[in-house]
């Protein structure tokens, strides 16, 4: 039986909340702590935007700044989403070398989600699995999950909710409209559940973490041993992981709009280069923007709310692509190819998927012909 850390933060800030796994991770990799996990509340609400989302598309930054919500890029992907103490955060850090953690991210998911399973009905609620890292209730999601990994170290982070604001849920994000705002919030409504929502009342938080605890010991076989944080953790979060998260470049990743690739549509750059920004719903949403001439890929931008371990794949993917014709068969072969040689994980999301959303820049030049008007760099900050 393998002895793993326990670590309760209890109440803590948003970047505490959010991002000491990191520090924990670092230190895992580093040698310097054994597999952890760590369970934790937000005091205070924020808005977290996943890895390969971009930030101006996704989140009302005004809105947020108007009310002084902090916005933090995650390390992992998935979709924006506000986040608040009504979620018990659990957050697992696991060595490589740990015997009862799968490599795979799709077996990772279904097999600590078995424990998030656990919870729900040990309170009393008809839970299940869904593939690939959704927790239901009668339908509806009651967990968001996402896994990745640092170095040596394995992640896993999820929530148990225990209420759900959806207005604020639907109004930090960044929508074309009111009444698409509604009806987002609606659909919300009608997807996403919580426990005070199926119970009538939230039961006390000490006891959901027992069952927390419970359940990782019982479906992993280990032994779970109360700790604190170590001063090296300590010291690689305060000097590593929340300035990192803190910083303009992290948040706004300029990366992420190579050349200001971030329109919505088809533009006519010059003579025969285009612009085009398509999106494409597999398992999860895949976006495409990419700079071409002809059917040539000059440059190209891939984001959306999926997972990839590890998460830089998705530029190891894009610079394969450059100069690429838009041929399906040659795109997919190409992601395949890159996939297996840089042991690319997107679970749910296969290289076909990816080939699909690219292609559909193809099609979108046939269906719409391009706006003609001259092409603005992106405003320069500070």
């Amino acid at each position: 039986m393998e002895n793993w850390r326990l670590i309760d933060l209890g109440m803590a800030e948003p970047y505490v909340a959010q991002c000491f796994y990191e520090a924990v991770a670092l230190a895992v990799d580093r040698g310097l702590s054994p597999s952890t996990i760590i369970l934790v509340q937000p005091s205070s609400p924020y808005v977290c935007l996943g890895y390969h989302q971009v930030l101006e598309k996704e989140i009302d930054i005004e809105y947020c700044r108007e009310r002084g919500l902090p916005i933090i890029r995650r390390s992992q992907g998935g979709g924006a989403v506000y986040l608040n103490s009504d979620q018990i955060f659990y957050q697992v850090v696991a060595s490589e070398d740990s015997k009862v953690i799968p490599r795979k991210v799709d077996e990772l998911f279904e097999k600590l989600l078995q424990v998030t399973v656990y919870v729900y009905r040990e309170l009393g609620l008809n839970a299940e699995f869904k593939p690939l890292n959704d927790v239901m209730v009668n339908n509806r999601k009651i967990s968001g999950n996402g896994a990745g990994r640092i170095g040596k170290a394995i992640i896993l982070v999820g929530n148990i909710i225990l209420d759900l604001d959806y207005d604020s849920m639907a109004r930090v994000l960044k929508i074309p409209d009111e009444k698409f705002r509604d009806k987002m919030a609606k659909s919300m409504r009608e997807w996403v559940t919580s426990i005070r929502r199926e119970l009538g009342y939230i039961p006390p938080v000490d006891e959901i973490k027992k069952l927390l605890v419970e359940g990782y010991e019982k479906i992993l076989g280990i032994k779970l041993i109360p700790s604190d944080p170590s001063e090296d953790e300590m010291s690689i979060f305060e000097r590593e992981v929340k300035p990192k998260h803190m910083s303009y470049e992290w948040l706004h990743m300029p990366e992420l709009t190579h050349k200001g690739l971030t329109i919505d549509r088809a533009v006519k750059i010059a003579d025969g280069i285009k612009v085009i920004e398509v999106a494409h719903k597999a398992r999860k949403l895949i976006k495409v923007t990419a700079e071409v001439i002809g059917d040539k890929i000059l440059d190209i931008m891939i984001t959306g709310d999926f997972f990839m371990v590890p998460e830089d794949g998705v530029s190891k993917i894009e610079a394969a692509l450059k100069g690429m014709i838009l041929n399906r068969e040659e795109i997919a072969k190409k992601i395949r190819e890159v996939f297996e040689k840089h042991d690319i994980q997107s679970p749910g999301i296969s290289a076909e998927d990816f080939a699909d959303a690219i292609m559909r820049l193809k099609e979108y030049t046939e269906k719409y012909p391009p706006e003609v008007r001259p092409f603005a760099e992106p405003e320069k900050k500070d």
